[in-house]
């Protein structure tokens, strides 16, 4: 084919769609790489969130019905075993009733010492706590082992619901409640136990005595239990989600959306 000198050169239709293919081809790899960049940069920029602080530790002050050693010296030594009362006292040889509820084990030995004075002098009085009961949390809703336990060290949510057996496969994991109420308010605290099992420990608070942690149902384990309710009224409900069910009318608590 000729062409006059300084005329540009025709390519030809195969040659130009060639062309403009390539261009749409590059264009289409260079988005690619852009948008694995968008997702994936919050992937290499995120770091596991740690757990939030412990509260310092405190001395333990005892509460019924906790067990308590109580030794006395010098000889004839005097070692008992008491369990506190309801009304707060244990009964010791020599003095009687001594007042145990809500002072530590040091505050009850020198209140001991101090009235077996009169009996033993010189005496050296150690107590105990054989047997944390006062101390308590509580768990329901979809879990192995609901009831009341004693806390006998500091814990955070996630450990106690591991050492009491798991979550159920009912379970709703994204909304677990821990309720703590100090007698004049209470607070509802929402834990992520799926995002505390991969990696992000900023709702597995410590637990404190007297909280209740519930772990809701999911919405077809909600609705599964509702049909059953009304099919089959007189059969227990499945698993263990009935104890969830007496305290949901609590703020909060409704469990998965």
């Amino acid at each position: 084919m000729c062409r006059l000198q300084g005329e540009p050169p025709v390519m030809s239709e195969t040659a130009t769609h060639l062309s403009t293919s390539g261009l749409r081809a590059a264009c289409h790899r260079r988005w690619l790489a852009l948008g694995l960049l968008v997702l994936l940069a919050p992937l290499a920029c995120a770091t596991p969130a740690p757990p939030p602080a412990m509260n310092p530790g405190i001395a333990y002050r005892v509460g019924a019905p906790d067990e308590l050693l109580v030794s006395i010296l010098p000889e004839p030594v005097i070692e008992r075993t008491v369990i506190v009362r309801p009304d707060g006292q244990v009964s010791i040889d020599l003095i009687g009733d001594v007042q145990a509820s809500g002072l530590t084990t040091e505050e009850i030995a020198e209140e001991i010492r101090v009235k077996i004075g009169r009996y033993k002098r010189d005496a050296s009085v150690t107590v105990t706590v054989t047997a944390a009961e006062s101390d308590t949390i509580s768990l329901f809703g979809e879990v192995r082992s609901p009831g009341t336990f004693p806390i006998l060290h500091d814990i955070r949510v996630a450990e106690a619901i591991a050492q009491l057996g798991g979550t159920t496969h009912f379970a709703s994991r994204r909304y677990i409640r821990v309720i703590r109420s100090d007698g004049k308010k209470t607070d509802v605290i929402r834990v992520n136990l799926t995002k505390i099992q991969a990696g992000d420990l900023s709702t597995n608070i410590q637990l404190m005595s007297g909280d209740i942690i519930v772990v809701p149902p999911t919405t077809l384990a909600k609705i599964g239990y509702f049909l059953q309710q009304v099919f089959f009224p007189f059969q227990p409900i499945i698993q263990i989600g009935g104890s969830y069910g007496a305290i949901t009318s609590l703020p909060g608590l409704g469990g998965a959306p």
